[in-house]
């Protein structure tokens, strides 16, 4: 046997599927095995293994026994000659074992190596290649002196920041996140120190190895994608705080000679953990505070305008009327994820300001003692309204300027053309607020630029990828892993690693879109009967007002100029002249196709309403793409169910400002 290669996963069941497809080609023509230890994941891992990797040997533990004992559990069973511990969010390339296990050969006290690791952005992951943590590398780190100072040999050893990572050379360690062992070191040193639980147990592994006689190096010949931290997202582990216990654990192992040292590094780490930690406590203020500041402003403003002067309310008011109001709007903010997993979200904030403002209501309508003018409160509470909310719409507007977002979402590509680069188009049409703007595709070679793709154009071949990315200011290109080589993937992201894009894979089952900071669920859902916003009266008649506002003003600026300087009438050249009939309430400004089956919905022998007829809209806007009857469904579906003068505004600056 060559090569036995193991995993340890726990709950991440998308990203260890894509691991092992990209496995199976990269062992082909090698005698391999492939080890799987699940730590009792709950995320149907095992299942999967099960069914999708018949001939991958599955070791189920009952409880998360942790990185290093899982993987002593398999590499008691391995055979091979040779030995890969690899995580499970990574992806190879088809060549990364050949020319791994071809470095063995060639370099014969080689008794540890790891290869190029890349982030799914395309940058470079430093730990891939350390140095230990001696007292003056670890001094470098914790002052922060190896970020000053990343090019010179004297402060940047511990990432080894001076070194050109295109070349291959020998390390103190390699990252855990890729290890090949030649058989003979690990006999020689055993298995994995189970002292460490997660983190650290790779480089002690490496310093033993090294003490042993064996080298441990570096290769840079080949390259994988490594989605960092996915196993610590879905667990209430602390990593932070296993960390630097790991690197405590380490110091005291292996550098106890000198008290004077090991105090030092102690008193290092402990410095460095506490300054983790209040960062990561610390960094949800950086969004809290803009908000308080607004919602004092708003206050003060509000007692300004209807007074006419400042400190109108009795001198025992304050500091309260300030702070209560502000700590209310900033803890039912935090509630409702403003700060966390909702940052920009305009609609969460909104709702948690009005939450605010309605118990401020009730409490000056009931406390007397603070019942000083409902004016005011009214006041503060419409500007809070618009201002907190405000600043994020106006930071989110800020980051498409320039712009790789569009109105519906991210600019984005699929690179690849064959039936699964086309099943995963179809599944992000079906989800339709996908928040993917899809451009077109990427083909694999130049020559079929300018075909058409189930309705989307080819726009560019792998070769001149970095030139279309830049041409349409592509945010996120979407791998199609089926069909698609790995080491055409991985050359894709090195090549376009200084551009601000995002790298997401579809595996070959198309469930998922995986990407580095989260995971998209392709799975589309039926068509069923629900209850549509369009159908509120309330709705309708806010979308007939706002109709008739801003055809008047067309009617009034851009209808007279576009008479005037020509125009046939019809639609599809110039849905200005049809002005008058929105006005008249023949259509809407956003609405369905005109002709396209008109305001109602057959089904079943009933009649549903989805709408007016309109200028533009979602159909209207995807007119150019192959849209087969079901798809078209969707997007009648979606704008019925989620219409709201909002969403109307978007799809006008889309069809306006956003053509693509």
């Amino acid at each position: 046997m060559t090569l036995s290669v193991i995993i340890v996963n726990y709950n991440v069941r998308q990203f260890l599927e894509n691991a092992l497809a990209s496995i199976e080609r990269a062992l082909e023509g090698i005698e391999g095995e492939v080890f799987v230890v699940d730590n009792a994941s709950g995320d149907g891992s095992a299942d999967m293994v099960k069914a999708k990797f018949p001939r991958v040997c599955l070791i189920e533990s009952s409880e998360n026994v942790g990185f290093a004992r899982a993987n002593n559990i398999a590499l008691r069973r391995a055979r091979g000659e040779f030995i890969l511990l690899i995580n499970p969010d990574t992806v190879v390339q088809e060549d990364t074992f050949r020319v791994m296990l071809q470095f063995f050969r060639d370099v014969p006290d080689a008794g540890i190596a790891g290869c190029k690791i890349l982030s799914p952005d395309g940058s470079f992951q430093l730990p891939c290649r350390r140095s230990f943590p001696t007292p003056w590398v670890a001094f470098t780190k914790i002052f922060g002196l190896s970020s000053l100072f990343p090019k010179s040999r004297l402060f940047g050893r511990y990432n080894l920041t001076y070194l050109d990572e295109d070349e291959t050379y020998r390390v103190d360690a390699v990252g855990g996140a890729f290890m090949m062992v030649r058989r003979a070191a690990y006999t020689n040193v055993g298995g994995l120190d189970e002292s460490f639980f997660m983190y650290g147990e790779d480089l002690d592994w490496c310093y033993r190895i090294g003490k042993g006689g064996f080298g441990v190096y570096y290769v840079h010949a080949t390259k994988i994608i490594h989605f960092k931290g996915e196993s610590t997202k879905r667990s209430d582990i602390d990593e932070i705080k296993l960390f630097y216990q790991a690197m405590q654990l380490f110091v005291r192992k292996h550098f106890n000679r000198s008290r004077t040292v090991l105090l030092f590094l102690n008193l290092g780490i402990v410095i460095r953990a506490t300054g983790a930690s209040l960062a990561r406590l610390v960094r949800p203020l950086q969004l809290a505070l803009p908000d308080a500041v607004l919602a004092v402003g708003a206050l003060i403003a509000g007692e300004y305008l209807y007074w006419g002067g400042l400190f109108r309310f009795p001198a025992y008011a304050y500091p309260m009327v300030w702070i209560v109001p502000t700590a209310l709007i900033v803890l039912l903010s935090a509630s409702a994820g403003s700060y966390s997993t909702a940052r920009f979200s305009a609609k969460r904030s909104f709702t948690a300001v009005a939450s605010a403002y309605v118990i401020i209501s009730a409490t000056v309508f009931f406390v007397k003692a603070f019942a000083f003018s409902r004016a005011v409160v009214i006041i503060a509470g419409l500007l809070s309204l618009a201002l907190l909310p405000g600043w994020r719409l106006g930071v989110r507007l800020a980051g498409r300027a320039g712009s790789r977002t569009s109105v519906f979402g991210r600019r984005t590509v699929i690179v690849g053309t064959g039936a699964s680069a086309q099943q995963v188009l179809r599944k992000l049409r079906a989800r339709v607020d996908d928040g993917y703007d899809v451009l077109g595709f990427i083909d694999t070679s130049l020559r079929r630029i300018g075909e058409k793709v189930a309705g989307v154009e080819i726009i560019g071949s792998i070769d001149n990828v970095g030139k279309v990315i830049d041409e349409y200011r592509v945010g996120e290109v979407i791998f199609s892993t089926d069909g698609l080589s790995y080491e055409n993937i991985l050359s894709v992201i090195a090549r376009s690693r200084n551009r601000s894009i995002s790298f997401r894979l579809v595996p070959g089952s198309l469930e998922s879109i995986i990407g580095k900071t989260s995971i998209d669920e392709l799975d589309t859902l039926p068509l069923v009967d629900i209850e549509y916003n369009i159908h509120h009266p309330m709705n309708r008649l806010v979308k007939r007002l706002a109709d008739i506002a801003v055809a008047s003003l067309l009617l009034v600026t851009v209808y007279p100029l576009r008479r005037l300087f020509g125009g046939t009438g019809d639609r599809h050249d110039s849905p200005i002249l049809l002005i008058p009939d929105v006005l008249r309430g023949r259509l809407s400004l956003v609405g369905l196709p005109v002709g396209d089956g008109g305001r109602e919905r057959r089904q079943s022998g009933s009649t549903e309403y989805l709408g007016p007829e309109g200028l533009t809209g979602l159909l209207q806007i995807h007119s150019r793409e192959d849209l087969d009857p079901e798809e078209r469904e969707r997007y009648k579906l979606y704008y019925a169910k989620n219409q709201s003068l909002m969403l109307d505004m978007q799809i006008i600056a889309k069809s306006l400002f956003n053509r693509r």
